[in-house]
């Protein structure tokens, strides 16, 4: 099957606009790199001092200057389940890069923070911003220039964008990222989602829902519904980034250390120092930018990604916004089933066939870009593969030929939904995203009065008192970057669930976001720009009649145009969210951020004007043969 010509149009579309942006950046990254090893442009007292702790065998590699050193990159902590299993694996990747003939150093760990720890607490007004406080962080530790590649340890929410974005300003080197799996699946998810509900309906109380959470919250391993975490490991796999079939084998399994083994004989291969060099600014590019986006809408995944894939893609010269979403998801049909928008979790996707399945399909419907760089060397086609241990063998088979389970994984012919499960909605409200792929099509448009909020305590007050036992739409406002850090509204949703699952006819319009776990209410979030920026959210008031039409992609406040321009913006209470719980030193951030559409970004696209360029700037002449350098540098 030939590509899809909308597909085709939103590649081509996303190179032309990005071309002076993007060949600045591909400049860049080959101005940074070093002929031979990298640590070759050290001072002697400089080297020294990188390898002054070093065993004695390492200690002579890294002095010889002649294999590879190989940087990890973790983001290790014994509090997120899903980065627990991390403490094992630099032992691991160590044993394996020597046994190649390298060494690999570890190099610094990132901040990783649990959005289910900080859940509608305070500490949420952090969780956005940590992204790019890993970026930073994983720059300090590439920025000792000893290193010729990079293993990224990283699995959730905010922390593999933020490990990504800070390898992309290190695009010279490769880098290949390595999961930690999914812990086994525990309570059902419709379990309990039911106990969320009656817990907020006040008919149990915290033991039960303490003991339920317990129940689905259990082991070392990522969270198995798909939300922002799982999302991530699906699209390091279609970007290319993974080894083939990775995201979801469970730790502590051998199958699982094998790949955390050969992912560091991979960094090796494709390293700095050989024919093979595979930098992720290469891997990265236009064509796997959309990969991603197509992959997600396929999956039904995280509404964050309407930021973060914006982010890394702008860490890497490239624009993208929420029209290639919209114009994708017209025609990339949904073909998983997974919660929040099905009952199976990620184990049983994996079960179904996997990410391997899913890229082989919609390779063969003309969804994606085969032709990629990705960290194999070679096109999307040989990520279409399971990984298995043969009498102790790593070795990769092709994907099931068929889905182990329809309910949860479907062929391209045969999908859940001829679309993706994402909009756009635009009005005098502004611009927003709206997750329709949970949410029953009976619900999809609500037109309702207006409740103003200015916080979720504010709202889950009136929703304890009885107050919202009627249809209405919640517009919760003053949520965005600048704001309070754009926060995840979670606890908003067994509440608003239970007054539709009563007959109510209810949605949520924020400049906030609901993230992956984005359910079955109707939510226009990301609402762009937000209140602070002077977004209409702030002129809306209670009782004003509000459209919320995710079929259409309307986002509407129907107030007659002359009262709507003679309103102004109702000023927000925030002092209460600037300080306390670290908030305070953020400040910077939130003073600097982006636009949601622009990923909430405390950074800038790489400027066009190029300091390390010269008259005669043009790619080196150890770029590796067949790369076809005119796709890849294009005049500005």
């Amino acid at each position: 099957m030939g590509m899809n010509s909308v597909v085709a149009a939103v590649t081509g579309e996303v190179i032309r606009r990005s071309a002076p942006t993007r060949n600045a950046y591909l400049i860049r990254l080959h101005a940074a790199r070093h002929q031979g090893v990298q640590r070759g442009a050290l001072g002697c007292t400089n080297l020294a001092h990188g390898f002054a702790a070093f065993p004695a065998s390492d200690k002579l590699r890294l002095r010889e200057q002649k294999q590879p050193s190989i940087a990890i990159v973790s983001s290790y902590n014994d509090m997120l389940s899903a980065h627990q299993p991390f403490e094992r694996f630099p032992a691991i990747i160590k044993q394996a890069a020597r046994e190649a003939g390298a060494v690999a150093q570890f190099a610094g760990g990132t901040p990783a923070m649990c959005d289910g720890v900080t859940q509608g607490q305070p500490g949420m007004e952090l969780s956005l911003f940590s992204r790019d406080t890993i970026a930073m962080a994983a720059a300090i530790a590439l920025s000792h220039n000893m290193f010729d590649a990079g293993l990224y340890l990283g699995v959730c929410d905010k922390i593999v964008p933020g490990l990504l974005i800070g390898a992309l300003h290190f695009g010279h080197l490769p880098a290949v990222f390595v999961p930690a799996g999914p812990m086994p699946s525990g309570l059902s998810n419709p379990e309990k989602s039911r106990i969320r509900q009656l817990y907020a309906q006040g008919k149990i109380g915290r033991e039960e829902l303490l003991e339920a959470e317990a129940q689905s919250y259990h082991a070392p391993g990522t969270c198995t519904f798909y939300g922002t975490a799982n999302s991530n490991q699906m699209l390091m796999e279609a970007m290319g980034l993974h080894l083939p079939g990775a995201a979801f084998v469970m730790p502590g399994t051998p199958l699982r250390d094998a790949l955390t083994a050969e992912a560091a004989r991979r960094a090796v291969e494709i390293s700095g120092t050989g024919p093979s060099w595979t930098p992720v600014g290469k891997v990265v590019d236009e064509k796997a930018i959309v990969n991603a986006m197509v992959v997600l809408l396929a999956s039904g995944g995280s509404t964050n990604h309407t930021l973060h894939l914006v982010a890394i893609a702008r860490a890497a010269g490239i624009v993208i916004d929420w029209n290639d979403f919209s114009c994708l998801s017209a025609v990339v049909p949904q073909l998983t089933r997974i919660y929040p928008n099905g009952d199976a979790d990620i184990n049983y996707f994996q079960a179904a066939g996997g990410p391997g399945f899913l890229i082989r399909e919609l390779l063969d419907a003309g969804l994606l870009n085969e032709d990629v760089t990705t960290i194999l060397g070679k096109g999307l086609r040989a990520h279409c593969a399971e990984p298995f241990l043969d009498d102790g063998r790593l070795v990769w088979k092709p994907a099931a030929a068929s889905s182990g389970d329809e309910t949860v994984l479907r062929p391209h012919h045969r999908p859940f939904s001829p679309e993706g499960g994402l909009r756009l909605l635009t009005g005098n409200l502004g611009r927003a995203v709206i997750k329709v792929s949970a949410v029953k099509p009976e619900h999809r448009v609500v037109e309702a009065p207006a409740v103003v909020f200015d916080s979720q305590e504010a709202f889950l007050h009136a929703f304890q008192e009885g107050r919202l036992d009627r249809d209405f739409v919640a517009v919760l406002r003053y949520q965005g970057p600048r704001a309070n850090g754009m926060p995840e509204l979670h606890a908003l949703t067994p509440a608003l669930g239970s007054l539709q699952d009563a007959g109510r006819r209810v949605a949520l319009v924020t400049d906030g976001r609901m993230s992956g776990a984005s359910g079955k209410v109707p939510a226009a979030i990301h609402v762009s720009p937000e209140v602070l920026a002077g977004g209409a959210l702030g002129r809306v008031r209670d009782g004003d009649l509000i459209r919320v039409d995710g079929e259409q992609g309307v986002l509407q406040a129907l107030v007659d145009d002359a009262t709507w321009q003679a309103r102004g913006i109702e000023a927000g209470n925030l002092g209460a969210h600037q300080v306390g719980m670290g908030r305070e030193l953020f400040a910077m951030f939130r003073n600097n951020v982006s636009t949601a559409e622009e990923g909430a970004a405390t950074f800038g696209l790489p400027p066009v004007s190029n300091p390390l360029a010269h008259d005669d700037a043009a790619l080196p002449a150890d770029t590796p043969p067949g790369d076809n350098e005119d796709t890849l540098v294009r005049t500005v």
